[in-house]
């Protein structure tokens, strides 16, 4: 019996120094056939150039810059497979991932197929977590979804996903407007209407987090508007396929909803005390997620590798020390999140140094902030 042809989908832009890992490891699958698709969406890097090297080896697709929702739609129509995995062109796959999706896919009821990725830092150093760090979902998940909305079920991003092809051509091309961002959730929310969702246990794909990831540079406030849109997305979808929800998709305490308004609120609170285009020093324990507080200006974790939280210092002298090098590269502000309040007990030598030395602009119950640019 003749196997399915897989189609792997790199959607690339400005990665021209990850880019040739992805497409390696797409063309390294342990299954076959597969056919490599590339979409550069109007890259001014060196991506190009990496492509036309490749020759026929990958089937490329040059476009001017419409956002990773018009890269998915371009993909695909040109794709012949009858299973579809989209892969960031930051992230690789394994070499084992697409052969494990297709054996799940062979189940007609099944429209995808999803794994959690293993993290690595830029140079693809495993950083000893999972991505999504919760069980992914499975099975019949439509009640699920229709209760909760967006929220209905944990899903991987979009390297951790294969499709079938009979489901994306129902929902395919998505809106290209509302989603140059983010459009693997797109498919991922209206999946359940058309069928049920097998999970892979095991990490099938590496998720490399660096300081240009794409989303990681948007701000909170930008993603409760996506969330909203989304929502929007979704009723939209069910309406047109008559599907009743009724007072469905309320947000509840809690939720994600809740939680990015939480973080749009807090940015508004710090917004008046740090400049625009100004970086800042933001001590949280990584718990204030992967977005921006702030539309205008970035934060730096404390510590810090490559922009990358590393953890707590393992001592004042080590937070003194690297809160000078980041203050000499300008950070003009360090900014404490209520998570990481204890640290002011702590460290007792740190927090004397940031009080004798600079003016504490701020200090309620959720931040405090020190402008380092004004003796105290």
């Amino acid at each position: 019996m003749k196997e399915p042809l897989a189609s792997i989908i790199i959607n690339n832009y400005n990665y021209g120094h990850f880019l040739p890992e992805a497409i390696e490891s797409a063309l390294n699958q342990d299954y076959q056939p597969i056919e490599v698709i590339v979409v550069d969406d109007g890259s001014t890097d060196n991506s190009q150039q990496i492509v036309a090297d490749y020759g026929e080896k990958i089937i490329p697709l040059l476009k001017e810059n419409g956002g990773q929702g018009s890269a998915f739609n371009s993909g695909f129509e040109i794709s012949q497979g009858k299973v579809i995995c989209f892969l960031d062109a930051d992230d690789i796959l394994l070499p084992t991932a697409i052969g494990k999706a297709v054996e799940l896919l062979r189940d007609p009821n099944v429209v995808k197929v999803h794994w959690p990725l293993s993290a690595v830092d830029a140079h693809g150093k495993l950083l000893g977590k999972l991505i999504p760090e919760d069980p992914l979902s499975e099975g019949d998940l439509r009640d699920a979804q229709i209760k909760s909305g967006i929220e209905g079920h944990i899903f991987s991003p979009t390297s951790g996903n294969a499709w079938s092809r009979s489901y994306l051509e129902k929902i395919l091309p998505l809106p290209e407007s509302r989603y140059r961002f983010n459009a693997d959730s797109y498919l991922a929310i209206l999946a359940p209407f058309s069928g049920s969702i097998k999970r892979i246990t095991e990490h099938q794909a590496l998720y490399r987090i660096h300081a240009c990831n794409g989303t990681s540079k948007r701000s909170y406030n930008w993603r409760l508007n996506h969330y909203h849109n989304e929502v929007a997305v979704l009723r939209e979808y069910l309406e047109e396929q008559g599907i009743q929800i009724d007072d469905a998709f309320e947000y509840w305490k809690g939720s994600y909803h809740q939680s990015l308004q939480r973080m749009v609120d807090l940015g508004q609170e710090l917004e008046p005390f740090i400049p625009a285009e100004q970086d800042y020093i933001l001590v949280d324990m990584n718990e204030f997620g992967q977005h921006q507080l702030l539309e205008n200006s970035h934060s730096i974790p404390f510590l810090e590798k490559n922009r990358i939280y590393w953890g707590p210092p393992a001592n004042d002298a080590i937070a003194i020390q690297e809160l000078e090098r980041l203050h000499r590269s300008g950070a003009s502000f360090i900014v404490f999140g209520w998570p990481a309040f204890w640290w002011l007990d702590y460290y007792v030598e740190f927090t004397r140094y940031l009080r004798t030395r600079f003016r504490c602009v701020l200090e309620n119950e959720r931040l405090v902030v020190f402008d380092l640019g004004i003796l105290a």
